[in-house]
């Protein structure tokens, strides 16, 4: 069972990952996870148009997006 519910940022850890997850997830370790479910509900559902698949991938963007401005920072600063 897939957990979508919510402004949670770890949203699209099913009950498993989320058992063996630490509350404090680094932001790169989302991105990981996001990328294999991502991965995995593709291969289910054999579409890259899938809601859920376009619906990771765009949380997946802005993942990767804050990801990119934070280490900026830190190589600039």
């Amino acid at each position: 069972m897939i957990i979508a519910e919510g402004n949670d940022t770890n949203q699209w850890m099913d009950e498993e990952d989320r058992a063996n997850s630490p509350q404090a997830v680094t932001l790169e370790d989302e991105i990981h996870l996001l990328r294999s479910k991502m991965e995995k509900i593709f291969l289910q559902e054999k579409s890259f148009t899938s809601d859920v698949v376009i619906e990771i991938s765009s949380l997946l963007d802005l993942k990767i997006n804050e990801f990119m401005k934070t280490h900026k920072k830190v190589k600039n600063g």
